[in-house]
């Protein structure tokens, strides 16, 4: 699948209240991160009160400041942006849309990397789960997907969590429903974005069916000593169990790249390996 761009990339954070100053930002960056201003300012070789004279607005902070504060407090890079802005500077990272000329290379390196792990499923997601790229696993586990859930912009929670989607398919549904609500949860408090939170408002209400008792046809299995929740998942009546691992950038310095993941499905038990390697026979 090719790489394309998402028109909700863009709106991943809520832009800065206007007239709100760098100094309550960074304080509520600070206090998230449960930081103490002396602790914030032996990382960032500063002094406690110049942090404090920073947050009430009694000294503006350099640019240079402002990036190693934000770099010190985990910031997004997104937000980066944004604590410049609000102190009076110029964004620093640039934003350039994933179908630029200028990001040829990364695209052909992603959908390399995301071929190369097939059979298993791999895709591309931005920080809003919107897919930008998907390898022929993924698209093994979309059959018979209703069409409005496969229209752009195409999103893994809700192909994943929506009632037509593949909830239904799910073997161990309220178990895999958790970890990516919890999954979604942590990006929220990471980026305090809004239009994530909507997102997760949105799967959150999808209702839950009841769990079925196992098919009278199937034998018991031994159990698998997994190592890490797996999904469990249905398709032409075998069940799949994968491990999702998840990838990012290092040290981005530009904002889509860095609000880019790679999520790669690895088979979690022998029998999952060995029907893969078939279909790819």
């Amino acid at each position: 699948m090719t790489i394309v761009p998402s028109a909700d990339a863009a709106s991943v954070t809520a832009p800065t209240p206007a007239g709100q100053g760098v100094g309550p930002l960074l304080r509520a960056w600070r206090e998230q991160r449960r930081v103490s201003q002396l602790e914030l300012a032996l990382r960032a070789d500063s002094s406690a009160r110049h942090i404090s004279f920073i947050e009430t607005g009694r000294s503006r902070p350099s640019e240079e400041m402002v990036l190693r504060l934000a770099e010190h407090l985990e910031v997004p890079v997104r937000e980066r942006n944004a604590l410049l802005l609000a102190a009076g500077y110029a964004p620093h990272y640039p934003e350039t849309p994933l179908d630029d000329p200028a990001l040829d290379a990364l695209r052909a390196g992603m959908e390399q990397l995301i071929q190369g792990y097939e059979p298993y499923p791999a895709l591309v997601v931005d920080a809003m789960y919107n897919v930008h790229a998907a390898n022929r696993g993924i698209l093994m586990l979309l059959d018979d997907i209703p069409e409005h859930l496969l229209k752009p912009p195409l999103n893994a929670m809700r192909l994943t969590l929506h009632p037509e989607g593949l909830a239904p398919r799910i073997r161990n549904l309220r178990e895999w429903r958790g970890h990516l609500l919890a999954q979604m949860d942590r990006q929220i408090a990471l980026r305090r974005s809004e239009p994530l939170r909507r997102l997760y408002e949105e799967v959150a209400a999808y209702p839950v069916p009841e769990e079925e008792p196992p098919r009278a046809e199937e034998e018991p299995a031994a159990p698998v000593p997994y190592f890490a929740l797996p999904m469990q998942i249905e398709h032409e009546g075998r069940v799949l169990s994968f491990i999702s691992s998840i990838s990012t950038f290092n040290t981005p310095m530009d904002v889509t790249v860095a609000e880019l993941a790679i999520e790669t499905l690895l088979p979690a038990d022998p029998a999952t390996v060995k029907y893969l390697q078939s279909l790819m026979s």
